[in-house]
Formats: C-alpha cells, structure tokens, sequence
C-alpha cells in the first residue's frame, strides 16, 4: 500500500489506525508493506514517531470494549517494521523513480507479488497529476498475465461541479480502468449503512411495504455538533453543499431508493444505486434552503459564529446548513418526498434514515374519542449509536379505546460486540480484496453532481443577505420547517438537545407498588429457560425482580413500565430454546 499525502491529517487520524485495527483483527496478510509519499523533509524516523503520537491519542480516546488501553505494541511494531517512507513533490517524475525501486525491494523483501495500492489521502488538486505521474512510470501497468493487480482509491471531493467532475474522469480514465478506480466514502464503511441492503432485501416483512403506496416520505438527517474547526480555508471554497449531499447524502438515498440487485455481485448493486442517483430530479432554488450558523451554545459551551472562524471571511456566503426535498422519479417512488438536511454547529450530532408510513383508513375509530392516528416511523440510526427502530400505535390499557404510540427498538451494542472501528477497515479490505461494491463509479458520480448543478449555479448568483439564519446549538434555519410545511404539511424529526432519554409518548407513570406475580413469573420462566445465548445487555428485563426482597424493599420498588422491544422479546424466547 502506497500512500500519497502520509504526513496528512487524514493519514494519521484515520488510515493509519484502520491499518492498525486490521492487523489486531486479523484482516492485513504477513506480506503486507506500507509505503508513505510525501513532500518535505520528514525522515522516516521522525515520520513513524508523529503516526505514534496519533495512534495513542486514537486509542485513548476509542470507546471501544475491545480496544486496549495503551496501543497494542505487537500489532505497531508489527507494522512499523514494514513502513518505509518516500520524500518528493508530486509532480516531480524522480519520485515516481524512488518509488518503483522502493516498490521492487519490497516485493522481494516482504513477497508482495506485484500487487499495488496506492491512496491518494491529498487535496482535490493532486489526484490528477497523481495519477499522470503513475502512469507515466508505469507503476499503474498491470501485468499481462495477470500476476499482479494495481488500484488506485481516491478520496473525495471528486470534482467541485459537474464540469470538473468530468474532466477529472477523463483524465483518470486515460491511464487507469474502471476496474482500477476506488472512489473511495468513508459514510459507506458504517455497518449500518451497509446493513441497509440487507435489511431490505433478507426480510420479507420490509420489501413488499417499501414502495409510494405504503409511505409517505422519508427523512435523512445527517446532523453535527461540531463547527468547521481548524478547516476554514478549505470550508470557503467548498461549503455544505459541495461537503456532503453529492456524495455522503445522495449515497443514502441511493440505498433506500434502489431496486433490488440481480446478485450483490459489485456491478449489479452499483448499477442499481446509479439507476437511482440518476432518476432524482434536479434540484431547482424552490426546493432547498441553506444556512450559516451564528453565536450561540452547543452542549453547554458557547461557540462562535461561523463568519468569526478562522480563515473564513467576516462577510462570507457559505452555507453551513442545507435542507432540500428531493423527488425520485421512479415507478416505486412516484409522488413520495425525499427530505435531506444536514448541517453543523446544530443541537445534537446525529444520523439517520427515518421512513414516514402513511396512515391507515381512521374509519374504523369514528365515534370515539380519537381525532388521529400516530405517525409509523422506521428508523434506520446510523450514528451515534447504530440500530433500528419501529414506532407504531396501540391500544392503551383502559375500558376506552385510546392509542398511545410504543416503539420497539434493536440496537447493535446489544447483539453484538463492539469493535474498534474508524470506518475505513471495510472499504480498505474491500479494495485489497478487489470488491468495489461500496465505491462509486464515474457515471455515480456525474449522475450526483447533475443534480446539484442547478442550485450550485443559483446560489452562486445570489448572495443571502440574511446571513448568520440560525444559533449554534439549534436545528436549523426556520426556512427549513416552512420547505417542509409547504411541501405537504410536514415537519421534520426532532433534533434538540438530549441529556437523557425522554419519556416514550403514550406511557403513564406507574405507581409506586410492586408486581408480586410478575416477580414469581420471573423466577418460574428463569428455573425453566437456563442461561441464554443473547447478549446480557438484551436479556434486561422491564422489572425489577431481587432474588429474595425483604418486605422494607418491596414498599420501595416501583414497577417499571412494560417495554415494547422486539430485540428483548426475541432474546427471551431464545433463551427459552
């Protein structure tokens, strides 16, 4: 693996500690090498000693069950050991020479058999020469017999606009195929991004409901806390828009939107995401609203407006907000809304894939009390905390017939062992296994940039005058609320501010007494069923049962509220088995 840019913010914050869990986990063959590029005078020495600074600060700061507290020092010296580093400009074809000798010496040395990945972690500007460069000293060159392979991942932004995207596709694809290009999104590395195909299409209860006559719209919601940092130079040149939808919101929407594959073979899923990406309508200036954060607190702490950041100008027109519907014409989602938001500096960082049912026939209920249903949602959390969850209506207990909405909830903590993850360990063993399922291809890539074209090209004719529109530490723009009021009555999913868990809706709160019964079903079902398979944290029951409470106990304890959770309802039936 060759690594352009190995002194980079990206390279120590993320690459290099993905390589890092890959050894611990098993997932880099003994033949693998590392070889760093880069301008400046760094030595090889001092180059390992600043990844080592990185690499503690990464694990001191892993939340991580399996990770350990102090770095693994069998799996970094493992890897040091085969790290080396190459000094030279990027245009300069003498580094190109080193490298190929660098290459050769560790092909005998380490066995890498030929094969060659080269990253390009470097600003938007080199990837072109880059990859000129390769070329020209034939370090892209396969050989014929097919003993070796050579790929290139490029990181994003792939382009600016459409025409940029374009050239650079020409360009690229002069010296490499296809097959040879990873465009490479960290969003798609999350597992549960990557379990939303599975979740589709391995049940037979969620596809045959996924279409315009069973849903109303869907939100995707892709929020942060935090402001542009120390990225100001790069923000003013780019902006929300450009940073996020073509790529890391347009993908989601291509996952949720998509046709069922032929196989997950790479060509048939990408083909089907790029049908979907291809069938959203332009966005034209009625259906987005931008923003740009001013003053204002973000969990607790006061934060400075954008215009106030460094390197950005203090009368600047970027956006740091951006909301838009989106219409996919497609047979399946003809008439259904796509509403994207994301944005900084917002009141909790969050993201998610929330799908709207519509309501069913309130015929049956005419005559009582009610004058509505609840909203259906299926939620798709995919950060902070990954899972799934179902909310839906039921009958309050009571002699009326009165609704209380109830959510079922599956989170993967609770199932499964958490691991340390950067979210680039799949996608790097995906290159290296030659799986590009997860990468984009050209035609994704234009077919995206097509769709934001027209509001690009608006926007940068019409200066906001109303520039700072929302307070740090808020949802969003009002503007935001009224694209979604005016686009069918709807309002966007709360975003504020959690500091605990609030009260489910529809739960009333119980009286301070104890279940007797519960307590003695508890221990009956407990003598019956054994130890369980499922996780402890599943296996949590919605009362408090002591083994043996002491009647002072019992006039303590209060009866919790029963918890409509499919996860636990199915770990306890596992259990039973």
């Amino acid at each position: 693996m060759v690594i352009f840019g190995a002194s980079g913010d990206l390279t120590s914050r993320l690459v290099v500690p993905a390589l890092y869990n890959m050894r611990r986990s098993g997932l880099l063959p003994d033949n693998f090498a590392l070889v760093g590029v880069n301008h400046g005078s760094d030595s090889d020495a001092l180059w390992k000693r600043n990844l080592r600074r990185s690499m503690d600060s990464f694990v001191a700061n892993s939340s991580s069950e399996e990770q350990l507290a102090s770095v693994d020092e069998e799996a970094w010296t493992w890897l040091t050991q085969r790290m080396s580093l190459v000094l030279g400009e990027f245009d300069d074809a003498s580094t190109y020479s080193r490298l190929g000798k660098s290459l050769e010496v560790i092909s005998d040395r380490f066995g890498t058999q030929g094969n060659v990945l080269f990253y390009l972690a470097t600003p938007e500007r080199f990837f072109g020469p880059v990859v000129d460069m390769l070329h020209g000293a034939k370090l892209t060159q396969e050989s014929v017999n097919g003993a070796g392979w050579r790929r290139v991942v490029i990181e994003k932004p792939f382009g600016h606009d459409l025409p940029s995207a374009q050239a650079l596709n020409t360009r690229i694809q002069k010296s490499l195929r296809e097959e040879q290009i990873y465009r490479i999104d960290h969003f798609l590395g999350k597992e549960t991004v990557q379990n939303i195909l599975a979740f589709r299409f391995a049940n037979g209860l969620f596809e045959p409901i996924w279409h315009r006559d069973r849903i109303d719209h869907v939100q995707i919601t892709v929020a942060e806390t935090v402001g542009v940092e120390a990225r100001g130079s790069f923000y003013e040149q780019t902006g929300c828009l450009r940073d996020m939808v073509p790529n890391h919101l347009f993908q989601l929407v291509a996952m949720v939107a998509m046709e069922p594959p032929s196989s997950f073979a790479a060509e048939a899923v990408r083909t089907r995401k790029a049908e979907a990406i291809a069938a959203i309508r332009p966005i034209g200036v009625e259906d987005a609203v931008r923003g740009q954060y001013g003053p204002g607190a973000v969990n607790g702490d006061l934060a400075r407006p954008y215009r106030e950041e460094p390197d950005v100008a203090p009368d600047s027109p970027t956006e740091t907000y951006v909301a838009m519907k989106l219409s996919v014409d497609t047979w399946r989602w003809a008439g259904v809304p796509f509403y994207l938001r994301t944005g900084k500096h917002l009141a909790r960082r969050t993201t998610e894939i929330a799908i709207r049912f519509k309501s069913a026939p309130f015929a049956p209920f005419r005559g009582t009390n009610m004058d509505a249903f609840g909203p259906d949602w299926l939620v798709l959390q995919i950060q902070p905390n990954e899972g799934i969850s179902l909310q839906f209506d039921v009958k309050r207990p009571g002699p009326k017939m009165e609704l209380a909405p109830v959510r079922m909830d599956f989170n993967y903590a609770d199932w499964f062992p958490s691991q340390a993850n950067v979210g680039y360990e799949t996608l790097l063993y995906d290159v290296m296994t030659g799986d590009a399922t997860l990468f984009q291809r050209a035609d994704m890539v234009e077919a995206s940039w097509r769709v934001v074209q027209p509001l690009l090209e608006t926007w940068a004719k019409r200066t906001p005058s109303e520039f700072p529109n929302y307070a740090s530490g808020s949802a969003g723009p009002a503007a935001a609320d009224t694209l979604l009021a005016l686009s069918g009555g709807h309002t966007w999913r709360p975003i504020a501010a959690q500091k605990t868990r609030p009260p489910r809706p529809g739960v009333l709160k119980p009286k301070p007494k104890v279940d007797k019964s519960a307590q003695r079903r508890a221990a009956a079902k407990k003598k019956v069923s054994g130890p369980s398979s499922a996780p402890l944290s599943a296996l949590k029951q919605a009362t408090v049962r002591p083994a043996k409470p002491k009647k002072s106990a019992q006039k303590k304890a209060v009866r919790k509220p029963a918890r409509t959770t499919a996860v636990k309802k199915a770990a306890t039936s596992r259990g039973r088995r």
